[in-house]
C-alpha cells in the first residue's frame, strides 16, 4: 500500500466543507457532536472527583486530607515527567493525557473505593470473618477492581482516539499517566488516614505511621500501580499494530495484559502474608527486576521509533516533500532540539512552536507508512496521508533550514583516508607554490563528505 508517495505537484488541500465529508459532518446527531462528548464527559469526570473529594475528606478529616494532599502530589511530577520523557518521538496531545490523570485520579479512584468497600463488607457479612474478608479483599478483589477501572481509560483512548494510539509507546504513557492519578489519589487517602492515626496516638517524626507510609508508598514504590497498569498499556499497544482484520489479536492481547496486571497487583498486595519480610522480598526479587525488564522494553520501542523515522521517510524525500536531510534529522532527538533551538534563535518562538509540529507530523507520516507498507493501515490511509502532507508543506519554509543546520550539525563525520599516491593540488605534489602555479594554495585531504548536508 503506498509503496511509492505522491510528488509535490502543488499544495495538498483538506477536505471542502462543502464536500462529502462536510455535508456529512453537518448533518450528525446533536450527541454526535464533539462539544457535546466532551461536556459530557468533562462533567462526569467533575462529578467524580467531587464524589471521591468528599470521600477521603471524610474517611481522613480535613487536616488529614490537607496533610495527605501535600505528601502524595510530590512524585506527581517525576512520573508525568518519566512518561512524557518516553512520548517524546511521537508526543501524543495534551487533552488525552488530562484526560487520562483525571480519569485515574477520579473515576478510577472512585469505582475502586466504592466497590473495594462493598465487596468486603459483603465478604466479611457472608464468611463472618471480618479479618479473612479484608486479606481476600486486598489480594483479590482489589486487583481486579483497580485495574479493570484503570484500563478503561487506556480502552477509551485507544476507541475515541485511534489516531493518537499507535504503538506500545502511546498504551505505556496512557495507562502511566492514568495510574499516576489513582495513586495520587490512593496516597492521600492512606497518608491522611495515618495522620489520623498518629494524632490519636501522639506519635511524632519518624517513629509515626505517617513517615512509615509516606517511606513505603513514595519513596520505595511510586512506581507500584504504573507499572501495573503499563502492562494493560503494552497490551493495547500491540492490539493498535495489528490489522482491522485481525479481531482476535486486537481482543486477547489486550486481555492478556490486563490479566498479568491484575496477577502483579495481587503478587504485590498479598507479600504481606508470605512472613515479615515477605513485602521487602517480592519487592527486591520481583518487582525491581520487573520495574527494570519493562523500562528497558519502552525505551527500546522508543528507539525502535526513532529507526522507523529514519527508514521510512527517505521515501517522501525522494518525492520532494521533504529535503534529503531531514530523514536524518527527524530521526535524532538531539537534532530535533537543535531545530527548534535554531528557529527559537533565529526566528523566535512562534517558528521553534512550528518546528516542533512539523517535527510531530512527519513522525506520525512515517508511522502511518510503515503500518501502510505492513498492510496494517486503515482504510482512510489515503487521506490521513494527504492531511500530514498537507501539515508539513504549510510549515516547511520554517522548518526545512532549521532541520538542515540540525542535520549538518549532528551528522556523523565520514572518516576519509589519505591516498597513498600524490594528488593534484596538495602540498608536496606540486611544490610550495600549489597546484597550477597559484601561491599559497595548500589542499589537505579531501573534506568528508557530509551526505546530509543540503
Amino acid at each position: 500500500m503506498a509503496t511509492f508517495p505522491p510528488y509535490p505537484t502543488y499544495p495538498p488541500q483538506p477536505p471542502h466543507p462543502g464536500g462529502p465529508a462536510g455535508r456529512a459532518l453537518g448533518h450528525a446527531h446533536w450527541w454526535q457532536r464533539r462539544g457535546v462528548r466532551y461536556g459530557a464527559l468533562s462533567t462526569l469526570l467533575a462529578l467524580s472527583g467531587l464524589v471521591i473529594l468528599a470521600l477521603v475528606r471524610q474517611q481522613t478529616g480535613t487536616e488529614g486530607f490537607l496533610v495527605g494532599l501535600g505528601l502524595a502530589v510530590l512524585p506527581v511530577p517525576l512520573l508525568i515527567a518519566a512518561f512524557r520523557w518516553l512520548d517524546r518521538v511521537a508526543p501524543g496531545p495534551w487533552r488525552n493525557l488530562l484526560f487520562s490523570f483525571a480519569w485515574g485520579a477520579c473515576a478510577a479512584a472512585l469505582i475502586a473505593i466504592v466497590a473495594n468497600s462493598f465487596a468486603t463488607r459483603w465478604i466479611a457479612t457472608a464468611t463472618a470473618d471480618p479479618s479473612s474478608a479484608d486479606t481476600l479483599g486486598a489480594t483479590v478483589i482489589a486487583p481486579v477492581v483497580e485495574e479493570s477501572a484503570k484500563a478503561a481509560a487506556v480502552l477509551l483512548v485507544f476507541l475515541f482516539r485511534r489516531r493518537d494510539f499507535t504503538g506500545i509507546v502511546d498504551g505505556v504513557v496512557i495507562a502511566g499517566i492514568t495510574a499516576t492519578g489513582f495513586a495520587f489519589t490512593e496516597n492521600i487517602l492512606y497518608l491522611g488516614t495515618a495522620f489520623g492515626t498518629d494524632q490519636l496516638t501522639g506519635d511524632r517524626g519518624i517513629a509515626s505511621v505517617t513517615a512509615a507510609t509516606f517511606f513505603v508508598r513514595v519513596i520505595m514504590s511510586p512506581f507500584a500501580h504504573p507499572l501495573f497498569t503499563v502492562l494493560s498499556g503494552i497490551g493495547f499497544g500491540l492490539a493498535a499494530t495489528a490489522a482491522d482484520r485481525q479481531h482476535a489479536r486486537r481482543v486477547l492481547i489486550p486481555l492478556c495484559g490486563l490479566l498479568l496486571a491484575m496477577g502483579m497487583h495481587a503478587m504485590w498486595n498479598g507479600s504481606s502474608t508470605f512472613g515479615e519480610f515477605g513485602f521487602f522480598a517480592v519487592y527486591a526479587v520481583f518487582m525491581v527486576p520487573a520495574f527494570g525488564l519493562l523500562t528497558w522494553l519502552v525505551i527500546w520501542t522508543r528507539q525502535r521509533e526513532l529507526r522507523t523515522v529514519r527508514e521510512e521517510l527517505p521515501a517522501y524525500a525522494a518525492a520532494g516533500w521533504l529535503t534529503p536531510a531531514e530523514p536524518f534529522a527527524l530521526g535524532s532527538m538531539r537534532a530535533r532540539r537543535l531545530a527548534r533551538d535554531y528557529a527559537a534563535h533565529h526566528y523566535g518562538k512562534p517558528a521553534a512552536q512550528a518546528v516542533l509540529q512539523y517535527e510531530a507530523y512527519a513522525t506520525s507520516l512515517a508511522f502511518l507508512r510503515h503500518r501502510g507498507r505492513r498492510g496494517r493501515a486503515g482504510a482512510d490511509f489515503s487521506v490521513r496521508e494527504r492531511e500530514l502532507l498537507a501539515e508539513l508543506w504549510n510549515r516547511r519554509e520554517i522548518a526545512g533550514p532549521a532541520l538542515g543546520y540540525a542535520a549538518r550539525a549532528t551528522a556523523p563525520p565520514v572518516p576519509v583516508m589519505a591516498p597513498p599516491w600524490p594528488m593534484p593540488g596538495a602540498y608536496g605534489a606540486y611544490g610550495a607554490h600549489g597546484a597550477h602555479g597559484y601561491p599559497g594554495y595548500q589542499a589537505g585531504p579531501y573534506p568528508a563528505y557530509n551526505p546530509y548536508q543540503s
